[in-house]
């Protein structure tokens, strides 16, 4: 059992490493080729592959390819585009397009994104074969992704790789050494016999009868408005930390030179409020506790627009940082587990990829493209190539209009949202 245990430990780890190389450093990187008005279209084809990628996956895993070696052989197609993106960047160095690296890079979160999923099948398979209860023994087990992604930060934030292209040749050798350990896990069952069901059935759109109930719908509506402000952090906080170089008196700063290890206390802080869920939920109840979460995004967003390399600014950054936990868990975990809670059995694995879809497909492109719009108007715009044009102040000003939009829509929720908290039931 614990054989098993570790082999599926050092599997999430590998996976969430691939995704942590180049997640939160990549906007730097585009930022210095110049391509910092285009960093929102490379974080929301994440969302866009997420609509329909895993979804297929999952069909190809369930029907034809056991899911450890689809596994395999998704992350050595991913690896191999993110190989080709970072040779290109080699190639042209600053005087890279959009369209030679963007491509590769598409192509590349193309095939990643579904190994989150496959992942995920792949552990409760092997959990199940050793006869563990997966709710107690995957939860540890998945803690150790999040230790790789934050692991994979550090490396390409102390090697000076967040700053160029390397950081993708990071991510494409994490993936090929997964791919490689993918076939040596234990074989996950296919049904090529399965039954014919509709198209309907088969992808799972019978979920979205869940609309029809107006508190299902006021929910998932949400979940969409607050899945905007996912990826927002994601792309565009190392930018922002990294413009403070430009001043002198913070071009030396802690805080801007290791901007990455500096964001890694998100990370550090998801993984701790991990905890905080059940005792929240059984308090609180799931409209408090999403109102929680938007606060959080709200100060999040409110911290980052106030703070600065040094000084007290320095300690409402950390705090931004620290922040993000809540906001982040008390969203997206449990709003999983009221739509969980709130679903028919017949339903609920459907019901949570129109969770997932809400939030990190729609939620996640749209919300990125609007941050994208957002920080073109206030700091990549036309008059930022005036000497007196203040970026830093362009920066704030977006922060404070993400902050707005969090705000709102928690106040929307509040009036809006019907639902009593019935403590025994959580």
């Amino acid at each position: 059992m614990k054989a098993i245990k570790f082999r599926l430990i050092v599997m999430n780890f590998l996976i969430f490493a691939v995704w942590g190389a180049y997640l939160c450093s990549l906007g730097i990187y585009l930022g210095r080729v110049g391509m910092g008005a285009n960093i929102g279209k490379f974080f929301a084809i994440q969302g866009i592959v997420s609509l329909f990628m895993p979804a297929l996956m999952g069909i190809v895993a369930d029907r034809w390819i056991p899911a450890q070696k689809l596994l395999g052989i998704c992350h050595f197609l991913a690896a191999v585009f993110m190989a080709l993106a970072g040779y290109m960047g080699m190639k042209y160095g600053s005087a890279i397009s959009f369209g030679q690296l963007f491509p590769f890079y598409a192509l590349s979160v193309a095939f990643f994104m579904p190994t989150i999923a496959l992942g995920n099948s792949v552990s409760y398979n092997a959990l199940n074969q050793a006869g563990l209860d997966t709710v107690k023994a995957f939860p540890p087990i998945r803690v150790f992704g999040t230790i790789g992604f934050i692991l994979s930060m550090w490396i390409v934030n102390f090697t000076g790789f967040k700053d160029g292209y390397q950081q993708l040749f990071v991510s494409a050798a994490w993936g090929l050494i997964l791919a490689v350990y993918s076939f040596t896990l234990p074989n996950c069952p296919v049904n090529k016999n399965v039954e014919s069901k509709s198209f309907v059935d088969t992808f799972g759109l019978r979920a979205f009868s869940l609309f029809k109930d107006s508190k299902m719908c006021v929910f998932f509506i949400f979940s969409f408005l607050l899945g905007m402000c996912l990826q927002v952090t994601n792309g565009f906080a190392t930018p922002f930390l990294d413009a403070f170089g430009a001043d002198p008196q913070y071009a030396n700063a802690f805080a801007v030179k290791n901007n990455v290890f500096l964001s890694s206390i998100s990370q550090v802080s998801e993984t701790l409020c991990i905890l905080l869920i059940p005792f929240f939920l059984k308090k609180f109840g799931i409209k408090k506790v999403m109102l929680i979460a938007f606060v959080a995004w709200a100060l999040r967003f409110f911290f980052l627009g106030a703070g600065s390399p040094t000084g007290f600014g320095l300690v409402l950054l950390i705090l931004s940082m620290i922040v993000y936990g809540v906001a982040f868990d008390f969203f997206n975990i449990s709003g999983s587990l009221f739509v969980d809670q709130n679903t028919d059995v017949s339903i609920r694995s459907s019901a949570q990829g129109v969770f997932m879809m809400m939030t990190n497909g729609l939620g996640a492109t749209i919300g990125s493209l609007c941050a994208q719009a957002v920080v073109n108007r206030f700091v990549f715009h036309p008059a930022a190539a005036d000497p007196n044009f203040n970026v830093m102040g362009g920066w704030s000003t977006a922060w404070y209009v993400f902050a707005a939009f969090a705000l709102v829509v928690g106040i929307l929720f509040a009036v809006l949202f019907k639902y009593k908290h019935v403590p025994e039931k959580q």
